[in-house]
């Protein structure tokens, strides 16, 4: 799986480091600030959509793989739960500020950029449950993709690229609408592809438990 999927593993690990580094070197709310301080009129309107993917996208496509190939549709959704179940787990455990809450009481002379129409979230930051989503779902298509497709290897590299640009950018719209911090984003990023990865395992035993 890391072989056929390398290029946005690649990818996904790059992110991982720049941000463990970055987490590490600058303060939570310098970071937060250089993140989401990017504001336009492109990116308010571009940004929310992206981010309101989250409530609608994943359940779509897990319908319609269940009723094209419903294994297919089975390993995606498994993923989806599995990776829920833990962001839900320990959102509830860490009960993490959001920046909103987080900025009134730590830095309250700093007003935060914020797009018109967002509803802000204020508790339960730690991890970033879209970011998880995103990047769960993407992955997973990824895999999909790469296991089936015999396309030449210039269009796998393109659909990978593709798909990580999607995941990425859509768990940076939780920074520039300042509903999560980077850690939070971070943390999303390894729960949804480490998912991903616990889920097509336990798919190749049964499968070769079913071969033998």
């Amino acid at each position: 799986m890391i072989k056929r999927n390398s290029i946005f593993l690649s990818l996904w690990l790059a992110s991982v480091v720049a941000l463990t580094i970055a987490l590490c070197t600058i303060d939570k709310g310098s970071l937060h600030l250089l993140l989401c301080d990017h504001h336009s009129t492109w990116g308010d309107v571009l940004m929310p959509i992206l981010s309101d993917t989250c409530n609608w996208l994943p359940y779509a496509v897990t319908v319609v793989l269940l009723l094209w190939r419903w294994q297919a549709g089975v390993f995606v959704g498994g993923s989806l739960i599995l990776s829920t179940l833990i962001t839900q787990a320990l959102k509830h455990t860490v009960c993490a500020p959001r920046p909103l809450t987080w900025f009134a009481e730590h830095m309250p002379d700093i007003t935060l950029p914020l797009t018109e129409g967002v509803k802000m979230n204020y508790h339960l930051s730690f991890p970033s449950g879209h970011t998880t989503t995103f990047f769960c779902l993407y992955f997973a298509l990824c895999v999909l993709f790469m296991a089936k497709s015999k396309a030449p290897v210039g269009w796998s590299v393109i659909v990978q690229l593709l798909l990580f640009t999607l995941a990425a950018v859509s768990s940076y719209s939780r920074l520039y609408l300042s509903q999560h911090f980077a850690l939070d984003v971070l943390a999303g990023m390894i729960i949804g592809v480490i998912s991903v990865a616990i889920v097509a395992y336990i798919f190749a035993t049964v499968l070769r438990k079913q071969a033998h």
